[in-house]
This record gives C-alpha cells, structure tokens and sequence, in this order.
C-alpha cells in the first residue's frame, strides 16, 4: 500500500483522531505527579497531547472540507498518478495507438477509457501529468473521420488528475451522459496544474512571474499536443473548460485570457482573483500589470469576447457570492454568464458530486458535435475567428505575451 491509497478524510480516521486526543489529555493530569522523571514526563505529556489535539483539529477540519483526501495528497506525492486509469500511454502519449485496443474493449461496453499519460510543453518544457477520457465512440469506425469537441477540466488545488476519477467519478457520469445521448462524444482532457511538490504550491494556473509558466502550459502547450495526437476539434467552438474551487478560477481566467482558444467555462464554487496566501504565495511579485491581467472581472469588462460562461456558489459561502455579483457586474455581450447559487451544502466533495449532473447537462447545451475531417486545419484562419488581446509579459521563460497566440 502506497500514500496515495490511505485515505485520511474519512469518519474513521476523525474519530480514532478524536479518541487518540483526549486519552492524550487525559494522560497529563492522570501522570502529572506520577512520572519518574517528572520535569521530562510531563514536558512529554503535554507536548503529546497539544500535537494529538491539533492533528485531530486538522482530521476534522480535512473531513469537512475533503482537502487531502489521501496521505499521498496531503504529502504532495504521488506515487501511483496513473490510479483511476485504465492504461498508460505513456510520455506524450506515444504508447496511445497501443491503449485503443482496451478503449475499443472497453467501448463495446459502453464505456469510454481514461487513459493516463505526462505531456511536455513546447512552449514551457513542463512535464505534467494528464488524464485523458476518450468516449466509447472514439474508436468506432463510424467515427473514424470526425473530430471530437474537448472539455479541459482543471483539479483542484491540492487535486491531481487522477483525483477527478476517483473522487469526482467524472468519467462514469461522462459514460451515462454521453450513452443516453443527452451530452454529444467528447473527450476531456484532465491536465495536473500544478506539478510535484503540491504542499504549499498553488500555482492558480498562472504564468508566474518569477515561477514556472501554467497558463501557458494549460492553454498552449496542453492544445498543441492535443491537436496533434488526439482527434478533437480545433475550433474555439469545440473546447470548453471546467473545474471546481481553484481549478473553477483557472477556467474563468484561462478562457477569459485566450477566448481565441475557448468558448465555454464552466466555475463551480470558484473565484475570479488569485490569492495571495500561505499556500498560493505571491505569484506576481510586485507586477500590478501581471495581477491586474490574471482578475477575471477586470478582464471580462476590458477584453469583452463571446464566452459562455457557468459559475455556481454555495449560498453559504460569502467569497464565493461575491465573485459571483463581481462577475454579473463585469459581464456584457457578447459574453454570456449564467449563474447558479446553490443550497449550502459545504465547500467539499460531496458538494461536487452531487452539482456535476446539472454542470454537464448544461454544458450538453453549449458543446458542438463531433464534425468531420474537413474543418479547418488547427491554426489556419476561419470566419468569425476571434483574436487574441495583448497579454503584459511575465518575463517567464515560453509564457505567452502579447498577441502571440502560437501553440
């Protein structure tokens, strides 16, 4: 057993917790007089039971927010990053044409694959984790000659790729939408946002200044790989972005910054600025310009572009209202918002599971269908293209600045 397989947000584990810190307690009074060494045993003692005391806090707290739902998540780990999959395809997915043999298998079932990979920027020279979910139809030879439209879907933060599987069941939800034909064959692609070490490195999806270049690697690099070794549509029409909390403000961001690239973002219980916090740390280092370029509501009122846009808070959730009423104050056409505010029911996974049937019928509604070979090759101009506005340079090295818009 691995750290990626003990879990540490369950009932169990709060309550053995809980029970550990008060026998703690207990002890010190009990022992208080009774030690050998009485200064050593109770300076001990009290330390033992201040730390099972916090540790039991931090079960409890990670139970109801479902932060770190495995040891291997809270440690910024991942020893089986290919958990949840049901094959590796290998750096930049070059062992992929050997996987279609268990997508096709699986898909005579009914099921579509989450195949796992890494992809290395051409831009950024990342190397990434990413899932990927081919639908049932994607090897069928009635679909051989379309292409598919894409959904980039963004973990959360401390989340990784395979957490979207395990903990979200993104992909069984995907196989009764896609099969009852109320969502169109699409492929998503769940890209690791944030690399190895995740403690205390929340990148936001943004070129940093001073840090790696997210943005791009998501927005660019991750398209570029995509058109060249998957079947998936190269039209702004035919790629959505999604994701829940910070991965909700990475969509917003990323479709709002490249809508030459994006049509449709979807944000549950998301954000519309970046943090700057114990675990975010300050991502822009002092550049108004980089911060003022990564505020989703500014961005939306000074770039406007025709995005459709879903973003859902929790009622009870006061940050999550207000981005909400910042981003209805900031939108005008062509963009389109609609917004959700939902039942209190946390800021945890149970929320996300129970809210992503309603996200997916909506973006049933806003996806294009698979179309045929002949579309436009990725690049090349086509009517009503829309161009991309003039992004401040981060100094980072490959980051996307300017117009440039190259994949």
């Amino acid at each position: 057993m691995h750290a990626s397989q003990i879990r540490i947000d369950t009932v169990t584990v709060v309550a053995v917790g809980a029970v550990l810190a008060l026998l703690s307690v207990v002890l010190v009074p009990w022992r208080w007089d009774a030690w050998k060494h009485r200064r050593t045993g109770r300076s001990l003692s009290t330390l033992v039971a201040v730390v099972a005391v916090v540790t039991a806090c931090g079960l409890a707290v990670n139970s109801a927010g479902s932060f770190y739902p495995t040891l291997g998540s809270l440690l910024g780990t991942s020893p089986n990053p290919g958990e949840g999959t049901v094959a590796d395809a290998g750096p930049d997915g070059r062992d992929l044409a050997r996987t279609l043999a268990t997508v096709g298998a699986r898909a005579a079932a009914g099921h579509g694959s989450m195949l796992h990979l890494t992809v290395t920027g051409r831009r950024t020279g990342l190397t990434r984790d990413v899932d990927v979910y081919l639908p049932a139809g994607y090897t069928e030879p009635e679909w051989a000659d379309f292409r598919f439209p894409v959904i980039e879907w963004i973990p959360h933060f401390p989340g990784e790729p395979r957490q979207v599987a395990t903990l979200y069941g993104l992909p069984d939800l995907l196989d009764r939408e896609i099969g009852a034909h109320r969502m169109p064959p699409t492929v998503v692609i769940v890209p690791d946002p944030n690399g190895e070490p995740r403690m205390a490195h929340d990148s936001e999806c943004v070129d940093a200044v001073q840090g790696p270049a997210d943005d791009t690697y998501l927005a660019a690099d991750l398209r570029g790989w995509a058109l060249s070794e998957l079947r998936v549509r190269s039209d702004r029409e035919g790629w959505a972005i999604a994701g829940w909390s910070s991965g909700g403000y990475c969509a917003l961001n990323l479709a709002s910054r490249h809508p030459q690239w994006y049509s449709v973002a979807v944000s549950m219980s998301g954000y519309d600025r970046a943090p700057q916090d114990v675990e975010t740390g300050d991502l822009f280092h002092g550049r108004a310009d980089i911060q003022h370029a990564n505020d989703v509501t500014a961005t939306l009122r000074e770039h406007p572009s025709p995005l459709r846009m879903l973003v859902t808070a929790d009622a009870a959730a006061g940050d999550e209202v207000a981005a909400l009423g910042r981003l209805r104050a900031a939108v005008a056409p062509p963009a389109e918002l609609t917004t959700w505010v939902l039942p209190a029911s946390g800021h945890n996974l149970d929320a996300v599971r129970s809210d992503l049937p309603p996200v997916l019928a909506w973006l049933d509604a806003q996806l294009g269908n698979p179309v045929g070979r002949t579309d436009p090759p990725p690049g090349q101009a086509t009517e009503g293209q829309i161009l991309p506005w003039p992004l401040p340079d981060p100094g980072t090295p490959g980051s996307l600045h300017g117009t440039d818009a190259a994949v």
